[in-house]
Parts: structure tokens; C-alpha cells; sequence
């Protein structure tokens, strides 16, 4: 998730550890996650979920109009639980994430449907290119479906505000075997991913939230305009990686499943067409699988 935080953009004063993206707030997390009873870590999460819902009216709202988006306009009271619904499944996986490698942690239970598309990207021996939104389990689940297919994992992520949080944030990630890189305006920062990628290696990189310093597409987004980052398919240009596009959903606690669709190649002398072409059947494939999981969608922006 996009600095894993569940609001809209505020200003971070360096030393402000009590910001909402700060470290106070994520260490208080990680402790009751890894240090309190399990059944703590269980059920306490979406009671935080909801009171973060009720504090917090600019997210509130970009999550309603996301859900409208989706499933086109709704009653108030069907308004009112599928946000409720979206921020308590956040909540749910801030805290099975920060579990992991405690006391608390549980096995993964995961389901995919697609390993075919898989299959067929690793066939062609160049590499992959994941395609993830910030949907319930894209940090976990979507690393373990493709560490099962013994290929090394990098997860790509916006840098934070904090780096004290984002440390925090990024430690149990790494016991799932996958190398997180953090990314920002340096553009020298896409070389690791591209050595990766060149190794045969699958990167996970998200499509539904640009970065803020990086080049940008336009799709249509179940009818609406969509902006998307332009960088994970001139990656695949590049290295001839196939792009796979592979979504999560969370079905319960410490159980999640997934969907991969057909992957895209692009040649390497692509033209601005084909890469809008791939774009917009990526977009395609995002807006099908948030027609399934609505409260599924940590976009709050």
C-alpha cells in the first residue's frame, strides 16, 4: 500500500513522530500485532479499522466514492457498511502483516485461480513484471503464490514520509523471503529492479497509484478515467518480462485469494499505441476484479 497508510496526503514534519504516518502510531501497531494475545491480534483490528473510519472523513469519503465507482450509486445505510467493511479489512491485514515472525504469526492460507498464466510467463525465460493494486493481501499473498514457483520476489514501494515507520513497516515483509526496494525521484533507483527483472526474477510493482515523481498513463477505469504509472511496462519493454496482472482479496483471517490474469509482452521498439493498448487491458483486468471485491480497494486518495 502506497506508504501503507490508510489517508489522504498531509505534510510529515521530520521528528513528528505522533503524525498519522509517523512512528508512534506504527510502533504502537506492530506491538499489539506481535506482543499482545493472539486472540488480540485476531480480533481487535477492525475496531481500530472503524474508529480510523470515523476520525478520519477525508479517507471516509474517497473510500464511498471509490465503492460508487465500482458498483455505481447505493443506499446510505449499504454506503455505510461497505466503507465500514474496507477499513476494517485494512485493519485487518496492517495487523497480520506486522505479525509476521512473532509469537502471532499463523500459517498463510492462500487460493489462486490462473496459475496457468503464471506458468506461461515463466515459460518464456524473461522475467516478470507483477501487476498488483492495493487490494487486501497484495504484500503477502502475492509474494508467497509466486515464491511457491521458486522465482526470487522484489516488492517495489513509494518511499515514506518517515523512514522510522517505514522501517518498522518493511522488516516483517522481508521474512516472507521477498526484497523490498523503496523508490522515489532518484531515477538511478529503477537500475536494481531492472538488474532483477534481467535475472529471471518476478518484481511486484502496483498499478493502481502512480508514484508521485514518476510518468503516468491514462486508462479507463471501469468507465472513468484512471491514472496509472507508465514505468512497469517500460520495465517490461525493456527486458522483454512478461506482464502478469495478479489481484488479492482476503477471505478471513490469515486467508486470502487471488487472480492472475493472461500476461502481456511488449516488443522492445514498442510504440506509444501498444503501450497504451497494454495499459488499457490492465486497466480492464483491475476494474474486473474490483467488480468482485468493492471493499477490497485501499485507494484513498
Amino acid at each position: 500500500m502506497d506508504a501503507d497508510v490508510p489517508f489522504p496526503d498531509t505534510t510529515f514534519v521530520e521528528g513528528s513522530r505522533l503524525a498519522h504516518d509517523g512512528e508512534f502510531w506504527r510502533r504502537l501497531a506492530a506491538a499489539g500485532a506481535r506482543k499482545l494475545p493472539r486472540w488480540w491480534m485476531r480480533y481487535s483490528p477492525p475496531f481500530f479499522g472503524l474508529a480510523a473510519a470515523a476520525l478520519l472523513p477525508e479517507a471516509r469519503r474517497a473510500v464511498r466514492n471509490n465503492l460508487e465507482h465500482i458498483r455505481g450509486p447505493a443506499p446510505r445505510w449499504i454506503d455505510a457498511i461497505e466503507t465500514a467493511t474496507t477499513f476494517a479489512t485494512y485493519a485487518s491485514c496492517l495487523s497480520e502483516g506486522l505479525a509476521r515472525g512473532s509469537k502471532n504469526e499463523t500459517p498463510l492460507r492462500t487460493t489462486f485461480i490462473g496459475h496457468e498464466h503464471l506458468r506461461t510467463a515463466i515459460a518464456r525465460g524473461k522475467g516478470i513484471v507483477l501487476l498488483t493494486m492495493h487490494t487486501a493481501g497484495w504484500e503477502v499473498a502475492t509474494p508467497a503464490f509466486v515464491l511457491d514457483a521458486k522465482l526470487d520476489v522484489m516488492v517495489v514501494m513509494e518511499g515514506e514520509r518517515d523512514p522510522r515507520a517505514q522501517a518498522i513497516q518493511d522488516h516483517p515483509r522481508g521474512l516472507w523471503g521477498a526484497k523490498v526496494v523503496r523508490v522515489g525521484g532518484d531515477p538511478l533507483a529503477a537500475l536494481p529492479i531492472l538488474r532483477h527483472v534481467e535475472n529471471k526474477g518476478a518484481v511486484a510493482m502496483q498499478m493502481d497509484r502512480p508514484p508521485s515523481n514518476g510518468r503516468k498513463l491514462t486508462v479507463k477505469l471501469l468507465g472513468r478515467e484512471h491514472a496509472v504509472p507508465e514505468g512497469p511496462l517500460r520495465i517490461a519493454q525493456l527486458t522483454g518480462a512478461a506482464l502478469l496482472p495478479t489481484f488479492t482479496a482476503r477471505l478471513g483471517f490469515n486467508t486470502y485469494c487471488g487472480r492472475t490474469y493472461s500476461p502481456l509482452w511488449l516488443p522492445r521498439r514498442a510504440s506509444g499505441e501498444e503501450i497504451q493498448e497494454a495499459a488499457q487491458t490492465i486497466g480492464d483486468a483491475m476494474g474486473d476484479f474490483l467488480r468482485d471485491f468493492p471493499t477490497q480497494w485501499f485507494h484513498w486518495r
